[in-house]
């Protein structure tokens, strides 16, 4: 049994319970589950959430990562095309690929050019196809595509949204965050979303370049801006007061890297991380932006 038809299963059991509590017929066919399926985005999310294709290492970080409510927040809806910018391993793309499959959506991973990438880089986005592009029967249509220069995230105008986790930092710190704000314009729809996850360097001094992986709220208000998008709203859904910003070794102290040395410098075996993993994850901003509707030159006519 697919995720999709383990879903509707679940909907049917849960609209037969309420039909016998009012009196009706227990009995729901399948096609008035599919019919009242895409009205319950929050019920989705939480069937892909408790699917056995989640390990429970990746499990154990929806507690930092709050991945219903950020995804709810953002307005994600299952029939939409979306795409998911620097993806990583997939710890996303695990909910969001399986949730856009329910409804039809589409999803757009696109990752850093494969070109001039390191063989450990190559191998991993192999490993991101083998799992996420050759497994339509969990995860529906993934297409891999390319953030970089001379490639496009997906066609001009065709999302309705655009998510990238944790990955401002790096584009500020390789020097094509203007470029690539610019991009996610062109990808979306007149009226589509952008939704950004960061670490937040906001009531710290840190430098404004990246360097630590934190960002400061403004400053990506101000990329984004720049880049023709309207600010939307902000949540505090992801973020962790306890986080103080302060880390030697910048965010990667903390979990989930638990860095103990500088980058590619060897363990400190003696490093003392108590304090640090009961931070937990980073303090994070969720912010939400809008492409203009009058973006449409059709509608200026």
């Amino acid at each position: 049994m697919t995720l999709k038809s383990t879903l509707y299963a679940g909907f049917a059991v849960i609209a037969s319970l309420g039909l016998a509590a009012c009196g009706g017929e227990s009995e729901v066919s399948s096609a008035a589950v599919e019919d009242a399926a895409p009205m319950d985005n929050a019920a989705r999310l939480d069937a892909v959430l408790a699917g056995n294709h989640r390990s429970e290492e990746e499990r154990a970080r929806d507690e930092f990562r709050h991945p219903k409510e950020t995804l709810l927040f953002f307005g994600m809806e299952p029939d939409m095309t979306v795409v998911e910018v620097y993806p990583g391993g997939g710890w996303y793309t695990q909910i969001i690929a399986p949730y856009l499959e329910t409804g039809g959506g589409k999803l757009y991973a696109a990752s850093f050019p494969a070109e001039g990438a390191s063989e450990r880089a190559r191998a991993a986005l192999d490993a991101f196809r083998k799992t996420y592009v050759e497994g339509p029967e969990t995860y529906g249509e993934v297409e891999m595509t390319t953030l970089g220069e001379g490639h496009h995230i997906a066609p001009e105008g065709s999302a309705d949204m655009v998510v990238t986790f944790r990955n401002i930092h790096s584009f500020m710190g390789r020097e094509i965050a203007e470029d690539t704000f610019e991009e996610f314009y062109r990808a979306l729809k007149p009226g589509g979303v952008l939704g950004v996850v960061e670490h937040n360097a906001d009531g710290s001094d840190l430098p404004r370049d990246g360097s630590s992986g934190y960002v400061y709220t403004d400053d990506v208000i101000a990329m984004a801006e720049a880049a023709g998008f309207e600010f939307d709203s902000a949540s505090e859904i992801n973020a962790t007061p306890a986080d103080t910003k302060d880390h030697p070794f910048g965010v990667w102290t903390l979990p989930p890297v638990r860095r103990s040395a500088q980058i590619n410098g060897e363990d400190d075996p003696d490093f003392d991380r108590a304090h640090y993993d009961a931070i937990g994850e980073s303090d994070r901003m969720t912010l939400k932006f809008r492409k203009s509707i009058a973006a449409d030159g059709a509608l200026l006519e």
